[in-house]
C-alpha cells in the first residue's frame, strides 16, 4: 500500500535536474498518483514549456503533468504570478490550478524547501473549504546532501553540470551543427574532424549508407525514410554528445536529392527540411572535385551549391560559408564554433 493516494510536486524545473528527480522519485514511490505542476515567470532560455513538458513526459509518463504558461491560462483570464511574488500569491495560484484546471485534491505535497509546511497548510485550508482532505508536507533532502545541485548552478554552465542532468535533458542543450554542401566538398570528412577536435561525436549521413547498401538504386519512396532516419539518428546521439553534435547533412539535403532525382518531394519531407539547426556550415565548391565512382560531375556540384544558396536565403537561414583548402575550412569552422553563440 502506498502512503498517499495523490501527492503534489511543484517546481520550475529550469532545467529538470537530478535533484528534482530525487524529489519526484520519492514522491512517486509514496503515492498512487503523482501530480507535477511546473511554471515560471519569466521563462529561462532553453527551458521553454514545450521542453519541460517533454522532459517530464519522458521521465514520468505515469504522472499527471501540468506545465503552465500565460498562453495556456489565457482562456481562464488568469496570469502566472511572477517568480518574486509572495508565498501567499503562489500558494493561492497552485490551489486554483488544482481546483479549476486539474480538478483534483491532494493528500501530500513533497518539497525540499522551508516553505513546505506553510504551503501544505494553505492547500489544506483551500481544500477544506470544499470538504477536501488535509495536506501533509513531506520534506525531502532539504540540506541537499543526497543530490547537491541547484538550478541556478546548472543554468550558469549546463555543460560543466551535465552530470547533474539526465542525458535526455542534456541533449536539448547540445548545439546541432549542420554541415551542407555539394558532392566532393568534404562534408563527411569535416564532420568527423570537427567532432574529434571538439571532443564530441557526429551524426553520419544515412542517405549515403543506404545508397551504398542498395548499390545506387534509390527510388522516390526512399527519400522520406532517409530524412526520418537522419533526424532519429541526431536525436539518439545528442544526449551522448559534448556541447556540439556535428550533423553530416540534414533533411534539406534529402529534399535536394528528391527534387534532383525524382522532380518532387512529399509534404512530410518538405516539412522535415524546415528543421532548425543552431549553426549551419555550407562548404563552398572551391576544392578539387574528386570522382570516387559514386558522384556525378562538377556541373552538378555547382548546381547543388546554387540550390543551397537559394534555399537557405528563401528560408531565412543564417549560415557560414566555408572556403579555401581542406585545412583552411576546418580551421575556419573551428573558429566559428569556438566563438560565443549569438
Amino acid at each position: 500500500m502506498k502512503r498517499f493516494g495523490t501527492a503534489l510536486v511543484v517546481g520550475k524545473f529550469c532545467p529538470l535536474h537530478r535533484g528534482h528527480q530525487y524529489l519526484l522519485d520519492r514522491a512517486q514511490a509514496a503515492c498512487e498518483r503523482l501530480v507535477i505542476v511546473s511554471y515560471t515567470r519569466p521563462e529561462f532560455p532553453g527551458c521553454e514549456p514545450e521542453r519541460r513538458e517533454r522532459w517530464l513526459a519522458a521521465l514520468y509518463p505515469r504522472a499527471t503533468r501540468l506545465v503552465v504558461d500565460d498562453a495556456r491560462l489565457a482562456a481562464y483570464g488568469v496570469a502566472l504570478p511572477p517568480n518574486e511574488a509572495s508565498d501567499e500569491e503562489h500558494r493561492a495560484f497552485v490551489a486554483w490550478l488544482l481546483r479549476e484546471v486539474l480538478r483534483v485534491d491532494v493528500e501530500a505535497v513533497f518539497t525540499s524547501e522551508a516553505y513546505g509546511d506553510g504551503f501544505a497548510a494553505s492547500l489544506s485550508r483551500a481544500q477544506g473549504e470544499r470538504g477536501g482532505p488535509a495536506v501533509m508536507h513531506v520534506c525531502v533532502d532539504a540540506a541537499r546532501t543526497a543530490i547537491p545541485v541547484s538550478g541556478t548552478a546548472v543554468r550558469a554552465d549546463v555543460h560543466r553540470a551535465r552530470a547533474s542532468l539526465d542525458p535526455l535533458v542534456y541533449g536539448d542543450f547540445v548545439r546541432r551543427v549542420a554541415i551542407l554542401g555539394g558532392e566532393s566538398t568534404g562534408k563527411s570528412t569535416l564532420a568527423a574532424q570537427l567532432a574529434n577536435a571538439l571532443g564530441t561525436i557526429h551524426a553520419a549521413e544515412y542517405g549515403r549508407e543506404l545508397w551504398e547498401h542498395k548499390q545506387g538504386r534509390l527510388v522516390a519512396d526512399d527519400m522520406l525514410p532517409i530524412a526520418r532516419t537522419q533526424v532519429a539518428r541526431e536525436e539518439q546521439l545528442a544526449p551522448t554528445a559534448q556541447r556540439f553534435l556535428l550533423c553530416d547533412t540534414t533533411p534539406l539535403t534529402t529534399l535536394l536529392y528528391a527534387q534532383a532525382m525524382f522532380g518532387h518531394a512529399c509534404p512530410e519531407l518538405e516539412a522535415l527540411a524546415q528543421r532548425p539547426y543552431d549553426e549551419v556550415l555550407l562548404c563552398a565548391p572551391d576544392v578539387p572535385f574528386i570522382q570516387d565512382g559514386t558522384r556525378r560531375d562538377e556541373a552538378f556540384r555547382a548546381w547543388q551549391h546554387r540550390w543551397y544558396l537559394r534555399e537557405l536565403a528563401a528560408r531565412g537561414v543564417r549560415y557560414r560559408l566555408l572556403t579555401g583548402g581542406w585545412q583552411a575550412r576546418t580551421a575556419m569552422a573551428l573558429g566559428l564554433l569556438s566563438a560565443p553563440a549569438i
